[in-house]
C-alpha cells in the first residue's frame, strides 16, 4: 500500500506544536492522493489473509473470510442496480456481519449510512429519509423499528441479519434460538413487501452473491464513503459527508501518532478491543479501518454494558489497544475481576468522545500500567483532530496536540486568532475535515471558514506548549457518554406532547456519563406527571437522549423578546 504523501492544502499557519511531538512522529503524513478506502481494504485482505480479522462470541473470521464474504455481498448489492454512490444504511451492533457489510458497501461503490440500532422510529425515519437510503442491512432484533417507518422512506431493499449468522453452523443456530426463544429479544415484526420491495436474509444475499461477478467500480478519493449523522442546533440531525480521502487521511494520521507505542508489539498480530459501537465514528476509524490497515484482530463486543461478560471475554485475549470513553474505562477499572487480567500486551489506551476524568485515568494506570491517552475529534473530522502524547504517563487534563497534517486555531467571534491562553472557538483544518453536511449547504457554510477551518463549537485555550484544553461550549450541546445531544431536538419533540405548554433542556453534571439531560416543563395540562412524560420520551428518543430528570415549573426564564434562557436554568 502506498503511503507516499502529497497533501494539497491552504498555506499552513505556524505549527509550534510540532516541537512537542514525541520522537518518530512526523509533522506531516504522506497520503497518496489516489488512495481510497477500497484500496486500503483490498490491500489489507490480501496482506493479512491468514490472520484473524474479528472475534465475536468465541467465533473468528480471518481477513480472507472478510474478503470473500464482503466480495459476495458487494456483488449481490451491485445486482440490485443501485446508482453509483447510492446510500446503504447499516443498523447493527458490533457483530461480524457489520464488519462484512461495511466493506461490502464500500467495495460495491456505495455510501455507508451508519445507524444507531437503538434509534426510535422517529429518529430512524429522519435519517433514512434525509440520506435517501435505498437499501438497509438490519439485525432482525431491530426490524420492528424499521417496520414502523419503511413506508415513509425510499428503502426498496432490506437485508435481514440474525445474531448467529456468522458464528458457525451449530453455534449460530444455538445463538439464534437463544435470542429468539429464551431471551426473547427478537420482537415479532412483518416488514411490508409491497411497492416492489425485497427482503433477503443476510446469509442468502452472500450466497447468491458468490455466484455473481463483482464489478470494479471507479471509486474516487473524492466520493462519499460515509454519512455520519450528528445532531444540529436546529434540532435536525445532519449527515457529515466523509469522503474516502478524509477517512484515509485520519487513518494515516492516527497510525503515525500511535506508531511509537504500537511498534513495541509489532512483531506479532495485534488485538484491538472494539467495545465502542462501530456506527460511531471513533470505533469505525480506529478499530475497524485502522485495525484493518495494520492487520489487527478486532475483539467485537456487542454489549459492553454487560461488564462481567465483557471481562470474561477479555480473559481469553492478549489486548494491545483499548479505545474507550471515560464511562467504560471507569466501569471496568472499578470491577475487581478486571484487575486480575493480564495487561502485559497493552500499549495504547486511547480515550475520546468525552472528557477523561483524572480519578479514572489514575485508577486505570494503576491497574493496567498503560496510561489513557486522551484525544479529541468530531464526526466532522473523521474523527481525530488532537491527542495527548502516547508516551506520557501523567494526566494533563487537556485534549493534547494537533495531529500530523492538522492545524488548530483558537478564534474569537470575529474569526480572529486569539493570544496564547485566551479562550476562543477551536477551529480545525486538515485533510480529515468533512466535505460538508449532506445536502445542507446553508449548514455547511455556518461551520466552515473561508480559509478552510471547521468551527467545532467548543471553546478552548491553547497554552504556551500548544496543548489545547476545552473550557466551555459555544453550542448548547450536551455530551452524554461520548454522544452529542442537542437541546433543540429534545425540546421540539417534547413540545409536541399535548400536555406540555413549553419546555427547555440543559445538560447537568453526572458522575457516570459526564453530563445528563435535564428537562424543564411548564404544563398545559395539570394532570401531566413525570411518569407520563418519561414514557413519551422513551417512545421518541434513544436512551442517551432521554432526560434523566424532569422538573415542572410555573414559568421559564425568558429574554425581553421571549426567548427561553437556558443559561439561567443551569446550576451555578
Amino acid at each position: 500500500m502506498s503511503s507516499t504523501l502529497a497533501v494539497t492544502s491552504p498555506p499552513p499557519h505556524r505549527r509550534p506544536w510540532v516541537d512537542e511531538y514525541p520522537p518518530g512522529v512526523p509533522a506531516e503524513v504522506s497520503i497518496d492522493p489516489q488512495l481510497t478506502l477500497v484500496d486500503l481494504l483490498d490491500t489489507a485482505f490480501r496482506r493479512y489473509a491468514q490472520r484473524d480479522a474479528c472475534v465475536c462470541m468465541g467465533s473468528t473470521l480471518t481477513f480472507a473470510d472478510l474478503d470473500r464474504l464482503s466480495h459476495d455481498l458487494a456483488a449481490w448489492l451491485q445486482h440490485l442496480d443501485l446508482a453509483a454512490g447510492a446510500r446503504v444504511a447499516l443498523m447493527m451492533p458490533n457483530l461480524p456481519q457489520y464488519s462484512v457489510a461495511i466493506a461490502a458497501v464500500l467495495r460495491a461503490g456505495y455510501t455507508v449510512v451508519n445507524v444507531n440500532p437503538l434509534y426510535t422510529p422517529r429518529e430512524l425515519e429522519h435519517q433514512l429519509v434525509d440520506a435517501g437510503a435505498e437499501a438497509i442491512i438490519v439485525l432482525e432484533n431491530f426490524a420492528p423499528t424499521l417496520e414502523e417507518v419503511i413506508d415513509r422512506t425510499s428503502v426498496r431493499h432490506v437485508v435481514l441479519a440474525s445474531m448467529g449468522d456468522l458464528l458457525g453452523f451449530w453455534k449460530g443456530r444455538l445463538v439464534n434460538f437463544a435470542v429468539r426463544h429464551l431471551k426473547k429479544i427478537v420482537p415479532e415484526f412483518r416488514l411490508p413487501l409491497d411497492r416492489g420491495r425485497t427482503l433477503t436474509p443476510f446469509v442468502q444475499a452472500c450466497d447468491q452473491g458468490s455466484r455473481l461477478s463483482l464489478r470494479r467500480t471507479a471509486v474516487s478519493p473524492n466520493d462519499a464513503a460515509f454519512l455520519q449523522y450528528t445532531g444540529g442546533t436546529t434540532g435536525v440531525s445532519k449527515g457529515a459527508t466523509l469522503l474516502h480521502r478524509n477517512v484515509v487521511a485520519n487513518i494515516l494520521q492516527t497510525e503515525a501518532w500511535f506508531k511509537p507505542m504500537l511498534d513495541k508489539v509489532a512483531g506479532s498480530p495485534m488485538t484491538v478491543v472494539c467495545a465502542l459501537p462501530m456506527y460511531h465514528i471513533f470505533a469505525l476509524t480506529i478499530c475497524y479501518l485502522m485495525g484493518a490497515r495494520l492487520g489487527m484482530k478486532n475483539l467485537l463486543i456487542p454489549n459492553p454494558r454487560d461488564i462481567p461478560g465483557f471481562i470474561r471475554t477479555l480473559q481469553d485475549h492478549r489486548v494491545n489497544m483499548f479505545p474507550a470513553v471515560n464511562t467504560l474505562f471507569n466501569a471496568l477499572a472499578n470491577d475487581a475481576a478486571f484487575a486480575r487480567l493480564d495487561f502485559s500486551g497493552l500499549v495504547v489506551s486511547n480515550g475520546g468522545g468525552m472528557a477523561v476524568q483524572e480519578a479514572t485515568a489514575k485508577l486505570w494506570l494503576k491497574i493496567t500500567a498503560c496510561p489513557i491517552v486522551e484525544g479529541y475529534g468530531l464526526s466532522e473530522t473523521s474523527p481525530v483532530a488532537t491527542s495527548n502524547r502516547v508516551d506520557s504517563t501523567s494526566f494533563s487534563g487537556t485534549i493534547g496536540l494537533p495531529l500530523p497534517s492538522t492545524e488548530i486555531a483558537i478564534r474569537d467571534d470575529a474569526g480572529c486568532d486569539v493570544g496564547t491562553g485566551q479562550p476562543g472557538e477551536i477551529c480545525i483544518r486538515g485533510p480529515q475535515v468533512m466535505a460538508g453536511y449532506w445536502q445542507r449547504p446553508d449548514e455547511t457554510a455556518k461551520v466552515m471558514t473561508d480559509d478552510g477551518y471547521f468551527k467545532s463549537g467548543d471553546i478552548g485555550v491553547m497554552d504556551e506548549r500548544s496543548y489545547v484544553k476545552i473550557v466551555d461550549r459555544k453550542k448548547d450541546m450536551i455530551l452524554v457518554s461520548g454522544f452529542n445531544v442537542y437541546p433543540t431536538e429534545i425540546e421540539q419533540v417534547v413540545s409536541l406532547h399535548p400536555g406540555v405548554l413549553e419546555c427547555a433542556v440543559i445538560g447537568v453534571p453526572d458522575a457516570k456519563s459526564g453530563e445528563a439531560v435535564k428537562l424543564f416543563v411548564v404544563k398545559r395540562d395539570n394532570t401531566l406527571n413525570e411518569d407520563d412524560l418519561a414514557a413519551y420520551c422513551r417512545d421518541n428518543f434513544t436512551a442517551y437522549k432521554r432526560p434523566k430528570s424532569i422538573e415542572f415549573r410555573d414559568e421559564l426564564p425568558k429574554s425581553n423578546v421571549g426567548k427561553i434562557l437556558r443559561r439561567e436554568l443551569r446550576p451555578n
